[in-house]
């Protein structure tokens, strides 16, 4: 790739290509657990936060009736830092003046001004729109009306069936989100040499079976990733992305049968296990560092909220989600890990770290000038011929692809997803047929998306 068409797809502040693109799509500011003081307890006296998203400085806040407010940071006055203003319920005061605003942005109060001036009904401060969807707060950034809150699954499914979670990658976006759509990966980076017991599976990537079964003996996902490790990967376009089926061909009879999709411009669905899928979001915070947003629907019993949670805050410190592992500290590597028990040598409790590994060291933006794609590279190629041609057709004037569009983003989306062995004549037939079983069980999913 040429060095100013990477340019062109990896910055994404406000006037930029790629911003111009990331402000057509509802982008995940906040978590909800950001704002529960059982989780950051600061939060009982304060509920406000500063946040960055696509290289602009915000303050978020919840006021007493439980709305929230997206404004920009600087104070419309004479420009002082809203993170540091004083919360009084109904909004929000700049300690500089005393100008306080409410969650619309509009100022409510000019207390220094002369007794009966009108200031405060001229002043608004710019804000932004934001919906609960799921545990995640998604936020507006566009000029223009927002279309529906994408009709995905993890957005359609009740509080109970859902979880959130959220984690800082020191590098662009694109690379971040780059990672989920290469199928080949996983056989190699997310290599274990040894399979855990299924039985403490839950809530953990790649440990738990695959759906099916080998002469009737169910097989965790991590051995078919070791075992079977040259993919055939195919792309399918569709209205709002892209579709990948990977098969890994097992023997005369089997194969086994991965379905995923990338969700134009920076979201990925795949399967967690034969009943949970994980959609995640990968969110610029500015050119060179992204939060991943990962929301976990089960479409069986309800989410185990708390040990999901547990599982993952050993990963990260609070309150803004950075990670425990990092170029600091070698990302935790460990040599003797490394010939024994894995292949990265980066633990094997939370393959998080693995995938922050592998975009993090490749630099703050990766310098694609240097790279040679191959042929598992396919979905990444289709990608960013997808992402070039949208960034063309919106200085065309015209909206691009995808949940940008209302028509798309008001469709009932899914994405269906699978992860199984397969008779290896009829896969096709056969992970619909899986799939449509799913739904039919599901206790709050229409049977067809």
């Amino acid at each position: 790739m040429k060095a100013d068409l990477n340019e062109r797809i990896t910055r994404i502040g406000p006037g930029t290509p790629c911003g111009r693109l990331m402000r057509h799509y509802w982008q995940p500011v906040a978590l909800l657990d950001e704002f529960d003081p059982a989780v950051i307890p600061v939060m009982a006296q304060r509920p406000l936060k500063a946040v960055r998203l696509l290289g602009q400085d915000l303050v978020l806040f919840r006021d007493a009736q439980g709305q929230y407010g997206l404004l920009d940071r600087p104070c419309p006055h004479r420009g002082a830092d809203l993170a540091f203003a004083r919360y009084e319920g109904d909004g929000l005061r700049c300690p500089f003046h005393g100008w306080k605003f409410d969650v619309s942005g509009q100022c409510i109060e000019t207390p220094a001004e002369p007794e009966g001036s009108r200031l405060c009904s001229r002043v608004r401060q710019r804000s932004y729109p934001v919906r609960e969807c799921s545990g995640v707060l998604m936020a507006w950034l566009g000029e223009t009306d927002p279309p529906p809150v994408p009709a995905l699954d993890c957005f359609a499914a009740p509080p109970s069936h859902t979880f959130a979670f959220k984690g800082l990658w020191s590098c662009n976006w694109l690379q971040a989100f780059e990672v989920g759509i290469d199928p080949a990966h996983t056989s190699y980076l997310h290599r274990f040499f040894a399979d855990a017991s299924l039985e403490a599976s839950y809530g953990r990537q790649f440990r738990g079976a695959s759906a099916g079964d080998v002469g009737g003996e169910r097989w965790p996902m991590t051995r078919i990733m070791r075992e079977f490790d040259r993919p055939q990967i195919s792309v399918q376009t569709t209205d709002y992305g892209m579709q990948l089926t990977t098969l890994r061909p097992m023997n005369a009879e089997l194969t086994h049968v991965r379905v995923t999709h990338s969700i134009f411009p920076h979201t990925f669905v795949i399967p967690l296990s034969e009943t949970m899928t994980i959609t995640q979001m990968h969110v610029p915070v500015d050119d060179t560092h992204t939060y991943w947003y990962g929301i976990f629907t089960s479409f069986a019993e309800p989410v185990n909220k708390k040990a999901m949670r547990d599982q993952r805050l050993r990963a990260v410190t609070l309150p803004d989600y950075l990670p425990v592992s990092g170029r600091h500290n070698q990302w935790g590597f460990d040599a003797e890990e490394q010939r024994t028990r894995t292949f990265l040598g980066m633990g094997e409790d939370d393959i998080n770290v693995h995938d922050q590994w592998a975009c993090e060291s490749m630099g703050p933006i990766q310098d694609r000038t240097r790279e040679h794609l191959a042929s598992t590279d396919v979905a990444i190629a289709a990608n960013r011929r997808r992402l070039l041609q949208a960034l063309d057709e919106i200085e065309a004037g015209t909206l691009p692809p995808g949940m940008a569009r209302h028509e798309v983003a008001s469709q009932r989306i899914g994405p269906d997803t699978v992860d199984g062995i397969a008779p290896a004549g009829d896969w096709p037939a056969w992970w619909r047929q899986q799939v449509q079983r799913r739904r039919e069980l599901t206790p709050w999913s229409p049977v067809s998306a």
